[in-house]
């Protein structure tokens, strides 16, 4: 562990101390509740964290209005209200810290419904494995950290790297393993894989898989429909896998005319090699305004599949 920012530990501490929980939303849910005229302005602390709604001093007191801004959290609006610059999401018992609604920025942090998602996936791979040790994890491009939180809270002794090109991701990891009191995690700077060495026995990432204009590294996916980071990170991965090692990878699918681009790779790619692997599609349907966008025109759904692969 790295140094971590003492503020916004701090008040992830204090949340959790007033029983805080808030379940993030889809951008465009959060869009549509915050549209509600009852809901211009926060009125608790869901609203300020979790909603991102402006809120007034006095809806959060004095020392949670104090350590937003030690940890320069805080944004004035023209109306004389606040804006908090972090959000904070529930996963399980554990509380993550992330970037605010609308994740707009170049380093933003996203959580949302695909980490839920994800943390499923990652736990049904370790009941299906009782008891295997995982000597050294990693998990590519960790975000807000709840891929390598989860191992690492799953078997404490595992080395889990923390893996991702944002340094406001590592950041936020940074806090987020403290605040769950886990000690087995290293963040690291990396671009995939490059920052670290040797062999694993577990890979992790939920890769962005979006076509976004800006080419914003927490959702652009890259290629003509957003699949090309996952094709990459695939061909990074699997000659890092220790013998009985896996790589678990949640992702988005663009589906066109029937069909999956992401399963037709890897049989082609897979074809001929000392690799086990599975496929299905744990969501067919998902963040269906995004074919309102460019780019989607052809495409008839976004479905979230999970793609495990296994050296023999």
């Amino acid at each position: 562990m790295g140094r971590v920012n003492r503020h916004l530990l701090r008040l992830g501490q204090a949340l959790h101390a007033r029983a805080y929980h808030f379940t993030t939303v889809t951008p465009l849910t959060h869009s549509r509740v915050n549209a509600r005229s009852e809901n211009a302005w926060a009125n608790d602390l869901p609203g300020v964290f979790g909603w991102s709604r402006p809120f007034q001093r006095e809806t959060i007191g004095e020392e949670l209005f104090g350590l937003l801004d030690s940890a320069n959290a805080l944004l004035e609006t023209p109306d004389g209200g606040w804006l908090s610059t972090v959000r904070w999401s529930s996963l399980g018992d554990e509380l993550y810290v992330h970037s605010r609604y609308p994740t707009q920025d170049e380093d933003a942090v996203f959580f949302g419904p695909d980490t839920y998602r994800f943390a499923q996936a990652i736990e049904q791979h370790l009941h299906q494995q009782p008891g295997k040790p995982l000597h050294r994890v990693a998990d590519i491009g960790c975000g807000a950290g709840p891929g390598a939180l989860l191992v690492a809270q799953a078997d404490s002794a595992a080395e889990v790297f923390a893996l991702d090109i944002n340094p406001l991701a590592l950041e936020y990891t940074e806090v987020n393993a403290r605040l769950a009191g886990i000690g087995n995690v290293r963040v690291l700077r990396s671009d995939l894989l490059d920052a670290v060495s040797g062999q694993f026995d577990l890979i992790l990432s939920n890769p962005p898989y979006m076509l976004d204009p800006q080419q914003r590294p927490y959702r652009h996916g890259g290629g003509s429909l957003g699949a090309e980071l996952a094709f990459t990170l695939i061909d990074a991965a699997l000659p890092r896998l220790a013998p009985g090692g896996s790589l678990l990878l949640y992702t988005g699918v663009a589906m066109v005319a029937g069909r999956d681009p992401l399963l037709e790779h890897c049989k082609a790619y897979l074809a001929g090699q000392d690799f086990v692997w599975s496929y299905r599609e744990m969501d067919p349907d998902l963040f269906s305004e995004q074919l309102l966008e460019p780019g989607y025109e052809a495409v008839e759904r976004i479905a979230a599949v999970v793609l495990t692969i296994t050296r023999s």
